[in-house]
């Protein structure tokens, strides 16, 4: 089972998860079971383990997984002087600042900025909205002092 499931997934950790998930399975449906040792048990228990494998596969291609490291730096920005967008931007809050510097900064579409965030492009391209709007207040604000 294992090997089936790890051969799908290519992940010795997920392939655990599923044997796991097969087992579980399998024993909701034990009065389905006759002959442990007959090649048609076998064939059943492969198959349950293939199916939650290619299930966990699916799940796990409709949402990506960023991996969260340390070693990743962040977006940087430079504030040069006095500049009232540059000192708007920098108060910002963290997500709001990123979307921005990441779309119009380093030039990323806002399908691209979604892949880099591990979000939706729906969710992204809102972000990006209240991001503008946040900081056009800012501005504003600033402009009037």
């Amino acid at each position: 089972m294992f090997h089936v499931a790890n051969k799908i997934l290519h992940n010795e950790q997920d392939a655990e998860d599923t044997v796991h998930q097969a087992f579980l399975k399998v024993a909701e449906n034990i009065e389905k079971i006759g002959d442990p040792k007959c090649p048609k048990t076998q064939g059943y228990i492969v198959t349950i383990a293939e199916n939650k494998a290619i299930d966990l596969y699916r799940r796990r291609q409709k949402r990506q997984v960023v991996e969260l490291s340390d070693d990743l730096p962040g977006v940087t920005a430079i504030y040069e002087g006095e500049n009232t967008l540059a000192a708007c931007i920098l108060k910002l809050p963290a997500r709001y600042r990123e979307v921005i510097l990441l779309r119009y900064y380093q030039g990323y579409s806002v399908k691209e900025v979604a892949a880099i965030l591990g979000l939706s492009l729906s969710a992204a391209s809102k972000l990006n909205q209240r991001a503008k709007n946040r900081l056009r207040e800012l501005y504003e604000k600033e402009d009037r002092l």
